[in-house]
């Protein structure tokens, strides 16, 4: 069975940092771009970063570079979000979740076959 989890959600205080962690299991995730995904309350989940698995070429949300960084680590197949600087306006459930790389719409959260259960990350102001 295939397998994202996901870890490292917490509280933290504005400015703070988290790093989150995806592990994925059932499947050689080559070729695939892993995503990272937030949903707030009572808002839609929106796209955050992604990362080619192969080549580790990372999109980013508008406005979030610089602050976020998706990574992955091929021997642990795990993938990561470094969130730095957080602000309120960050606090959500963060997805990780996995898709086939056709080379575009990495953004799109409805293209992602796999997906997580979420990790909390609340930023306190």
């Amino acid at each position: 069975q295939v397998q994202l989890v996901e870890s490292g959600g917490g509280l933290v205080q504005t400015g703070g940092s988290l790093r989150l962690s995806c592990a994925a299991s059932g499947r050689d995730f080559s070729n695939h771009v892993m995503g990272w995904f937030r949903q707030a309350p009572g808002k839609d989940r929106d796209f955050v970063a992604a990362i080619r698995w192969n080549s580790g070429t990372a999109f980013y949300k508008d406005n979030i570079k610089g602050r976020f960084t998706p990574s992955r680590d091929n021997a642990k197949n795990t993938m990561y979000l470094q969130m730095n600087n957080l602000e309120p306006e960050d606090t959500a459930v963060y997805y990780c979740a996995a898709k086939g790389d056709t080379g575009r719409n990495y953004q799109l959260d409805y293209l992602y076959r796999y997906w997580g259960q979420g990790t909390q990350v609340t930023v306190s102001s």
